[in-house]
């Protein structure tokens, strides 16, 4: 039985080599005499669903590449037995010795991560110094992350910002805002508006935390909810829904500072989709 080295990178990342019955890590060191556990059998279940996807690289170096993330494309397993092509996989196809950077296996090379219906840049480490440089720019919060949002309603400021503390339902199993002293992790987000329209208003949105959700959390919380978001509504809705099957969310500018020192801005224009749907209600 032979197999490429990026395929074997494959199944030890989704757990399915064991090395002395343990499941085995990428920067694990083999001894004389251990017992490798590779049958035939693995290799059928662990078998992804789908090719690799193609990304569309917009910056790279020796030490970290940016990326135009598709909307639909999951940046890595949600689950041990997940099937669908992520991110992870196209990343360790074009780069295979990316399986060892980072601090989980399930994850090389990722320090900040897009929802699966959102779209736009993600900075990821090619090596272990650019991960832990990359890491500390975020948790410094020194990285901007600017986003385009559509959401329902017409939100009357022109610019604001939330300061709502997020956190984990025990109940709902999902991320919700808190306006109690003590509860939650800090949460901040600004916005400005960039256009209203009859039934929406089209939004450049900060970031200046990284919690889960956070965009779609605070404008949701704050009564208007991102168009295409089917887990962050409203319980009654004064607008019809519009019919959109992804989220109207956008990474599309990114600085970071290079290993070099330098900084580099990247931008990436609003998907095809979205840019439909914008000129679609400017008309209504």
């Amino acid at each position: 039985m032979s197999s490429s080295r990026a395929h074997i990178q494959k199944l030890i990342h989704a757990g399915g080599i064991l090395v002395n019955q343990k499941t085995a890590k990428p920067n694990s060191l083999l001894a004389q005499g251990d017992h490798i556990f590779y049958p035939e059998a693995e290799l059928k279940t662990l078998k992804k669903i789908g090719s690799a996807p193609v990304l569309e690289i917009v910056y790279q170096d020796d030490d970290l590449l940016v990326i135009n993330k598709p909307s639909g494309l999951l940046v890595h397993e949600a689950l041990k037995d997940e099937q669908r092509p992520t991110v992870v996989d196209a990343l360790l196809e074009l780069f295979p010795d990316i399986c060892e950077v980072g601090e989980d296996e399930r994850r090389p090379g990722i320090v900040h991560r897009l929802d699966k219906d959102a779209s736009g840049l993600m900075v990821v480490a090619k090596t272990q110094v650019a991960f832990d440089a990359l890491k500390k720019q975020f948790q410094d919060r020194t990285v901007t992350k600017e986003y385009l949002a559509l959401v329902y309603g017409s939100i009357p400021k022109d610019h604001d910002v939330i300061r709502l503390n997020i956190e984990r339902s025990p109940s709902k199993g999902r991320m919700v805002a808190r306006t109690i002293a003590g509860a939650g992790k800090e949460a901040v987000t600004s916005y400005d508006v960039l256009e209203r329209m009859p039934t929406t208003t089209y939004l450049k949105v900060r970031i200046h935390t990284g919690r889960t959700h956070q965009i779609r959390v605070h404008l949701q919380a704050i009564g208007y909810p991102i168009v295409g978001d089917t887990l962050y509504t409203l319980k009654r809705m004064k607008f019809r829904p519009i019919e959109l099957d992804r989220l109207f969310l956008h990474s599309h500018r990114l600085t970071i500072r290079l290993l070099d020192g330098r900084e580099r801005t990247l931008e990436v224009p609003l998907p095809d989709e979205l840019q439909q749907l914008l000129r679609k209600l400017k008309r209504l």
